[in-house]
């Protein structure tokens, strides 16, 4: 009986092990595999911290019964801790699960040989335990072990970073050599810390009514993204390449341009996203205009001017400005904007007027739009040309996305929400002749300014919405801070604990005719 205890004890630890090294892994790489990101995001949410601290005092309790004479029983309560901890990290439903990269086998299998290094390790240390290894004392190490998991998995990140690295350079430069190969090909850099997405993808639209163009997909804003775009999708056939340039860390932007190689390049926007990691505006901006300083004398850099952040200080490259001010010199004009998309009008620097029609929303994708138009035209793209792409354009996923559900409009706008496109999300909200909801957990990764911003976001919203459902008490509280300060009525203020909770709350609202703005939607490793 007693063996065949300490043979389902160990079944049940392996077990454990296994899912908390799969969760930890998970959170690593919702992490971008950044060590500090990581133990940050960790430390402060209670839910993934404390489970660890509770298995080792499980542990610790029925070690004592262990100790005391009742082994098998010890072993048992030892166990059944473990086996609870390894329920609490089951897979759950994610919005982005785990992604089994090789990155990610390589790192699970240097931290499985960690763990059951540092599980047999006392019996090396303390010969008078080898005796025992097999026992019901062996049991209590590994279930300690497994509570270090995180500590393994950074660990684990270090010991492989050599070998990350030259597999990284490897595929760089590959990629330089194919760029190599293509003297003829037209580079084009798109930045800014919002805005970036959207614009390559209606410049590319653009583009595709002249040239073979190839965009960066989706997200892949980062060097080894644009890498694995070059690797696995340029051809020689291809005449411009779009490449879209994302940024956390000063020299981000700088990195990537060196491996392209622009022409010419977009700036949409200098704002307060990625504080956390940048640290201050001022190296957000000198991030951005590191594309203006990759520009060649020849090219053609476009910058957006109603952008506070680049207005108070423009490159002092050579540059077109474009936007919906005045002082614009590609500006654009709204016309109208319904639940079929935005009506404007674009003004070129020589005084070419054309109206155009976009089953797009909002203010900003008419400035967004504005951008790519200038730097089409300047690639040879006439404005007649553009119109039937703008009207077959699209809203790029979950950046102001219009989904029509009968009497309900939502507006997606819930990718990595940031002030400056918060206040512009809001404003199109407000524009629509319905019941205006607010959606949002607020806004994350603004360092030291996160409250005083969020109190900023509830306060404005206070202006344009009739109600709000706020997700997550914590981060809910500084926005509904703000929403009261502005003399919003508390009655229409809902604080959900998930986005699914929010939903039902706002679907059963009284009213037929509702329009919901979903802004930001936290990844799971918060």
């Amino acid at each position: 009986m007693v063996l065949t205890v300490y043979i389902l004890a160990a079944v049940i630890w392996a077990i454990t092990a296994y899912e908390t090294l799969r969760h930890e892994l998970h959170m690593f790489q919702q992490s971008g595999y950044k060590i500090k990101t990581y133990f940050l995001r960790t430390c402060e949410k209670p839910k993934a911290f404390l489970p660890y601290p509770l298995l080792v005092a499980a542990n610790l309790a029925a070690l004592v019964v262990y100790r005391y004479g009742y082994g098998v029983f010890g072993v048992m309560a030892s166990a059944l801790a473990c086996g609870i901890f390894a329920f609490f990290m089951l897979p759950k439903p994610a919005k982005k699960p785990l992604v089994w990269t090789a990155r990610v086998k390589r790192l699970a299998a240097v931290c499985g040989v960690l763990l059951i290094a540092a599980a047999l390790l006392p019996a090396f240390l303390l010969p008078r335990y080898a005796g025992e290894l097999w026992s019901g004392r062996a049991h209590f190490i590994c279930a300690f072990v497994t509570a270090l998991t995180p500590c393994v998995v950074s660990l684990g990140c270090v010991i492989n970073s050599p070998m990350e690295k030259s597999i990284n350079n490897k595929y760089i430069n590959e990629a330089r050599s194919i760029l190599a190969d293509m003297p003829g090909l037209t580079v084009v850099g798109v930045t800014g810390s919002y805005g970036k997405t959207s614009v390559k993808n209606y410049l590319a639209a653009l583009l595709s009514a002249k040239y073979n163009t190839l965009a960066t997909p989706e997200n892949y804003n980062t060097t080894l993204g644009v890498v694995r775009t070059v690797r696995e999708r340029l051809k020689p056939t291809h005449e411009v390449f779009v490449c879209e340039m994302g940024a956390r860390h000063v020299g981000d932007i700088r990195e990537i341009c060196e491996l392209v190689h622009l022409d010419c390049g977009i700036i949409t926007a200098v704002g307060e996203q990625h504080l956390e990691t940048f640290g201050s505006r001022e190296n957000i901006r000198k991030t951005k205009y590191e594309l203006a300083d990759a520009i060649p004398p020849d090219g053609g850099l476009f910058i957006n001017i109603d952008s506070d952040g680049i207005s108070a200080e423009p490159p002092r490259h050579r540059h077109f400005t474009y936007g919906l001010g005045e002082g614009a010199e590609w500006r654009g004009e709204v016309i109208s904007v319904s639940r079929k998309g935005s009506a404007f009008r674009v003004i070129s620097p020589d005084g070419e007027t054309a109206e155009f029609e976009t089953p797009l929303i909002g203010a900003h994708n008419v400035q967004n739009l504005v951008g790519a138009i200038a730097c089409a035209y300047s690639l040879g793209v006439p404005l007649e040309d553009m119109r039937r792409p703008l009207r077959r354009l699209e809203a790029v996923e979950h950046r102001m996305q219009l989904i029509p559900r009968g009497d309900v409009t939502v507006i997606d706008d819930a990718y990595n929400s940031n002030p400056a496109g918060a206040a512009v999300a809001l404003e199109t909200l407000g524009l629509f002749e319905a019941q205006r909801i607010l959606v949002t957990p607020g806004m994350v990764e603004l360092g030291e300014r996160e409250k005083e911003l969020n109190r900023e976001l509830g306060e404005r919203a206070a202006a344009h919405c009739d109600a709000v459902a706020l997700v997550g008490a914590n981060r809910a509280a500084p926005i509904k801070e703000g929403l009261l300060a502005a003399g919003f009525d508390e009655n229409k203020i809902y604080v959900a604990s998930t986005l699914d909770d929010a939903m039902k709350w706002v679907y059963a609202l009284p009213g037929a005719e509702k329009v919901i703005l979903l802004e930001n939607d936290l990844p799971d490793n918060y």
